[in-house]
């Protein structure tokens, strides 16, 4: 037991007693089994001054001991890490947290106010049973945009890394390789991540780690819709081989209805594409740059119009994949419309214009004589296709459409058909 417990003697029945810390993955180290020291009221709290169970423990292989800074009430009602008062949710400090979820803190800084609103939330938590938040955050909005977007995915082991050597800098340290304090050159003193303090990140206040993630956020690119309106396409980038097509249909189908979904594994990448143009720009808005499926972050972009692909320089798509040129088929032009192969039937003139054939099977008849009403279709089993002649006016897209092309022709004698 510690010797030195400060002016907290007097009431020890707000001592702490826990069996676990609550820590975060980084500071939990890669391996979940490890050995750790227990210490029942080893120190107080840094906050609020209480005597706690401290705990210790190696977080990996060349990496420096941690132990716990901060009681577990203090822990609960900020939600952060008892080590490094991180958020356990985005891996954040407090201050970049509170401003995304418009937060303000509440919590009182002098000792003896301190140890009465310590109290009070203290009996909060244990009337929750830990399946909610408490305080102000607990009343806060659960979601913020910036949030996602700064928010770590993987855990940052670089931050268990050992001390810098001090005789290593002083040029006396004999240890070499079998010292277990890191041989660099320390950071600037005028760097201001230098000066780091632990209540100061736990109130949220002059936060230089803070203060550097909101200047990031100011810059962060943004994406912004192309002008052109018959683009519903979404390029999704950095699948890797652990993200199937399900996986995306299950993120995409809530901003609206899929048209087409193509995964290119060679590529890993994946082309969503809507049937509306509002649900294209909903999924782009809320999927750029915080769009995180298996633990990894995707590269979310916009597509092209079906125009742009045929005049890629050098004939290379947006996946690298070279296009070869389809012998008989209409290639465009610069002239050609930037929609004109647009899947969508109602604004592309090469479906619009598009001839009519009848059914297989159906052979129409002579054109009655002015003044009769329109030719009558007569099924005659399976007989050839009429000639182009008796087609309606249309422009010809592909070669299959002419029977000229094929080689073949038609002649029409005594109401018969002859090829």
């Amino acid at each position: 037991m510690a010797t030195s417990l400060g002016s907290n003697t007097y009431n020890r029945q707000n001592w702490e007693d826990s069996d676990f810390p609550i820590l975060c993955q980084t500071c939990l180290g890669e391996n979940p089994y490890i050995r750790m020291t227990k210490e029942k009221y080893g120190k107080e709290c840094k906050i609020c001054a209480r005597p706690f169970t401290v705990f210790r423990w190696c977080p990996g292989v060349r990496m420096r001991f941690k132990k716990t800074e901060v009681c577990q009430t203090c822990s609960k009602m900020k939600n952060v890490c008892q080590t490094c008062l991180l958020d356990l949710e985005y891996g954040l400090p407090i201050q970049v947290r509170d401003t995304g979820l418009t937060i303000k803190d509440d919590m009182p800084k002098s000792d003896v106010n301190k140890e009465y609103y310590t109290q009070n939330m203290e009996r909060e938590i244990q009337n929750s049973d830990g399946t909610r938040l408490v305080g102000q955050l607990g009343k806060g909005p659960g979601y913020s945009d910036m949030l996602l977007k700064l928010a770590r995915t993987t855990p940052y082991y670089k931050r268990n890394r050992p001390h810098i050597c001090s005789f290593w800098v002083k040029g006396e340290c004999k240890r070499g390789e079998e010292c277990p304090y890191r041989h660099e050159k320390p950071t600037d003193p005028d760097d201001p991540l230098a000066d780091q303090n632990i209540k100061d990140r736990f109130y949220g206040i002059n936060d230089p780690v803070a203060e550097k993630l909101l200047k990031r956020a100011s810059t962060m690119p943004r994406l912004d819709p192309p002008e052109d309106k018959s683009i519903t396409t979404l390029y999704v980038g950095g699948l890797g081989d652990c993200i199937t097509e399900l996986e995306l249909r299950n993120h995409f189908y809530q901003f609206g209805e899929i048209r087409t979904m193509t995964v290119v594994q060679r590529q890993q990448c994946a082309f969503v594409q809507f049937a509306t143009r509002q649900a294209a720009e909903l999924a782009a808005e809320k999927s750029f740059n915080k769009l995180i499926i298996n633990g990894r972050r995707l590269t979310v972009k916009w597509g092209r119009s079906q125009a742009a692909w045929g005049r890629d320089k050098d004939g290379v798509n947006e996946v690298g994949m070279k296009l070869e040129p389809v012998p008989g088929l209409m290639q465009p032009s610069e002239d050609t419309p930037a929609n004109y192969f647009n899947l969508d039937p109602s604004t592309s003139p090469a479906v619009m214009n598009m001839p009519v054939l009848p059914p297989p099977g159906i052979v129409p008849p002579p054109p009655p004589p002015p003044g009769f009403g329109p030719p009558v279709f007569h099924s005659v089993g399976n007989p050839p296709p009429p000639p182009m002649s008796m087609r309606p006016p249309g422009q010809i897209h592909y070669p299959s459409q002419d029977p000229q092309r094929m080689g073949a022709h038609a002649s029409r004698h005594d109401g018969s058909y002859n090829w």
